[in-house]
């Protein structure tokens, strides 16, 4: 663990913890949400404002927005596994992080050395906007990694070790309304508005709602309406993995029967240690179909929990996969697109 990150965990206090074990998950949409939280944890609201604009400031609370369905909007995405040159590496990374779909983009201790998720708006087709990158020299292999089913999405870093979960399949599957979204220009406008990172202000919901011109309650019924049916996640904080120790960031790849793939993936996705797991395709150089990510504070705790979830799911064959390089990670921006092409290629440095 460098200084850097060191000195940070040292400087957080309990209630820092506390604050964003609950906030990664819960987030009172209510017209004071502070002092909700306030009363919650027997303290004022100015104190609980100050401590979020403090692990603002030091980098790890990241952003305090709604966290929406890319499917459920319209937008087809994939996980992309490319085998990179490795001197060619960096340039290729930096030039696929141009592109405004590219959220994450990592370097990973494989033959498929670079790993990146794009995605892109109703109406743009996912293979020609990865086509385009096929002008990159370095590149010897693609391989498209799209979700087949999905098991489980949502990350929540466990901030107070003594609060650490069993390391079992304990978790209940939230129940979402399988209703069909087709978004109208009211709901882009609603999208655009609520994923913009939140002030730490006592009503800081009332800016967006006089931006739509609706009332507060109104913008509430929506929210709540969105997360009734899948479209909204939750309105939650997202935190800074490395900046909070969690640097051994592990995509455990399982190699599944058939047969036994949603099984697995459904009991995959109950473990609170699991917080992305996806079916994803084969190819005769990649055999493996399910995908659970792991964070943890070393590449030894990794293992050992990976060792304790095979243990439970009976699944022989598996690797993990750790990010040695963090290229880019960053929301998608959802309705505010731009055409991407790479007639102003950045030159090699």
């Amino acid at each position: 663990m460098n200084v850097q990150v060191t000195d940070i965990l040292t400087s957080m206090d309990q209630l820092d913890k506390e604050l964003l074990n609950e906030i990664q998950w819960t987030f009172p949409l209510v017209t004071r949400p502070f002092d909700a939280i306030a009363k919650k944890f027997d303290t004022t609201p100015e104190i609980i404002k100050e401590h979020l604009n403090n692990l603002k400031e030091v980098g790890i609370l990241r952003q305090l927005s709604a966290i929406f369905d890319t499917r459920k909007l319209g937008y087809t995405s994939s996980l992309v596994a490319m085998e990179i040159e490795h001197d060619k590496l960096e340039h290729v990374a930096s030039q696929i992080n141009r592109h405004p779909g590219v959220s994450h983009n990592y370097e990973r201790e494989h033959l498929f050395n670079l790993w990146f998720t794009l995605a892109v708006p109703p109406g743009a087709d996912l293979k020609t906007e990865i086509d385009k990158f096929n002008v990159l020299k370095g590149i010897k292999k693609v391989r498209m990694l799209p979700t087949l089913q999905l098991f489980k999405i949502g990350v929540k870093l466990d901030m107070v070790d003594e609060k650490k979960h069993d390391i079992a399949p304990t978790e209940e599957k939230k129940k979402i309304k399988n209703i069909k979204f087709g978004p109208t220009e009211d709901d882009k406008n609603f999208i655009r508005e609520l994923q913009k990172d939140m002030e730490i202000i006592d009503e800081p919901f009332v800016k967006a709602a006089n931006n739509l011109g609706i009332t507060e309650n109104e913008l509430f019924e929506k929210m709540k309406h969105y997360e009734d049916n899948g479209v909204m996640r939750r309105f939650a904080a997202i935190l800074r993995h490395r900046q909070v120790g969690f640097t051994a960031n592990g995509m455990i790849v399982w190699k599944v029967p058939e047969d036994k793939i949603s099984e697995v993936g459904e009991k995959l996705g109950a473990f609170p240690q699991v917080s992305h797991c996806y079916e994803r395709p084969t190819y005769p150089d990649w055999p493996y179909n399910v995908f659970s990510m792991i964070h943890c504070k070393t590449q030894d705790e990794a293992h050992e929990m990976a060792k304790t979830i095979q243990d439970q799911i009976n699944v022989t064959e598996y690797d993990i996969l750790f990010s040695s390089r963090e290229f880019k990670k960053v929301r998608v921006e959802y309705f505010v697109e731009k055409s991407f092409s790479f007639e102003e290629t950045i030159p090699a440095s």
